[in-house]
């Protein structure tokens, strides 16, 4: 129990839920960096908002935070400023953090706190049954939107990029070891790691066969300091194809840094 990191408490997710695929993917990337001596299990803290990813503060045993909804962010900067020597990680959903909780994303961006997010994107409100949010696709019909939505979609990965996140990446729930991968490179990187997670609801938007043929990795060597490329990257339209990976990846002095000056 304590090599995988696993607890006793029940997993209630939806059989068959994507969201058990980002919590091994991050069983293991943590229990990698712990073996090698890459991190220290007390000083990790792992943090959750409040959705259906919330859960998963419960099936990992380290030290663990749930915020209210949307304020997640607040939360993790917070202790971050208390005690730098603690690994910040956060668990949001795309409602708690692109809708009730945009404002901090945008600004632990632009702080460049020394904190990584990872957002569980299915593209609405799964914990309340079904309702659009900010990233829903134009048309996607929900309890709130029974005629479809009438919105486009907001580009989080654009906005990160220009609110100043030195870290933004995009990867799969279904695959496993490019999610642990990306995790890795998050925690490793020193300033304000973003990572969307693609992350389709089985139950109210079920959209695994069209991510499995839209998705695909951007191939080496990437030019991952080059903001002008991460933003065509993260912007392309080339026949409904959805670019993985590390888009941007700069290091720039951290918030937690200047403040302890």
């Amino acid at each position: 129990m304590e090599k995988n990191l696993q607890t006793t408490t029940k997993i209630t997710w939806c059989p068959g839920c994507t969201n058990s695929q980002i919590l091994v993917a991050f069983r293991q990337a943590v229990g990698e960096l712990i073996e090698g001596g890459k991190l220290k299990q007390e000083n990790l803290v792992a943090f959750a908002g409040i959705g259906c990813h919330g859960k998963i503060s419960d099936y990992i045993n380290v030290n663990t935070f749930t915020s209210l909804h949307g304020r997640l962010i607040s939360a993790m900067t917070g202790a971050k400023c208390a005690n730098p020597k603690l690994t910040i990680v956060g668990f949001s959903g795309d409602g708690d953090s692109y809708d009730e909780g945009l404002e901090h994303l945008v600004h632990a961006a632009k702080r460049n706190s020394d904190v990584n997010l990872f957002v569980h994107d299915n593209r609405l409100f799964a914990l309340t049954t079904g309702q659009f949010d900010a990233v829903s696709p134009k048309g996607f019909k929900g309890k709130s939107t029974p005629f479809g939505s009438i919105e486009e979609p907001l580009n989080p990965l654009l906005l990160m990029i220009s609110a100043g996140a030195t870290f933004v990446a995009r990867t799969y729930a279904g695959d496993i070891e490019g999610t642990k991968k990306i995790m890795q490179a998050a925690i490793a990187h020193k300033g304000f790691s973003y990572v969307d997670i693609i992350q389709p609801c089985i139950t109210f938007f079920d959209s695994r066969d069209y991510f499995k043929d839209a998705i695909y990795w951007i191939k080496d060597p990437f030019p991952t300091d080059d903001q002008r490329r991460a933003i065509e990257k993260v912007t392309e339209k080339i026949g409904g194809k959805i670019p993985l990976g590390i888009f941007y990846n700069v290091q720039k002095p951290t918030f937690e840094e200047e403040l302890w000056k």
